[in-house]
């Protein structure tokens, strides 16, 4: 599977930007797909994350309320919404699938494949 995130730029703190992630290759397998970031220095931090199969979506904490993912079924591509960016939002963010859902730890804990990322830099 191939992972082309999409969408990342520089935005001004309280704006907002879409992330696009395209999958391509055996996607037929694919349970869940989800953003994980990083920032420099510190460890991978849970985005969030959809079930392929049904939709259901989990949310980290830090961005709980000012994001929204979703997923084009048709053209294996999931989106991620975010408004109300903060500084501390910037980060490199990479789409992933996994074998896990249900908290962040399940997803994180079984990522199968991820892309090369895509930065996102808020300036105030």
């Amino acid at each position: 599977v191939q992972l082309q995130a999409s969408g990342g730029g520089l935005v001004q703190a309280g704006g907002s930007l879409r992330l696009s992630c395209a999958a391509s290759g055996r996607t037929f397998s694919t349970y869940a797909m989800g953003w994980f970031r990083q920032a420099p220095g510190k460890e991978r931090e849970f985005v969030a994350a959809i079930l392929w199969s049904v939709g259901g979506t989990i949310y980290g904490d830090s961005v709980k309320g000012r994001s929204t993912i979703s997923r084009e079924n048709a053209k294996n591509t999931v989106y991620l919404q975010m408004n109300s960016l903060k500084l501390e939002d910037t980060a490199v963010y990479y789409c992933a699938t996994s074998r896990g859902y249900g908290s962040s730890r399940a997803f994180m804990g079984a990522l199968e494949y991820w892309g090369k990322g895509t930065q996102v830099t808020v300036s105030s």
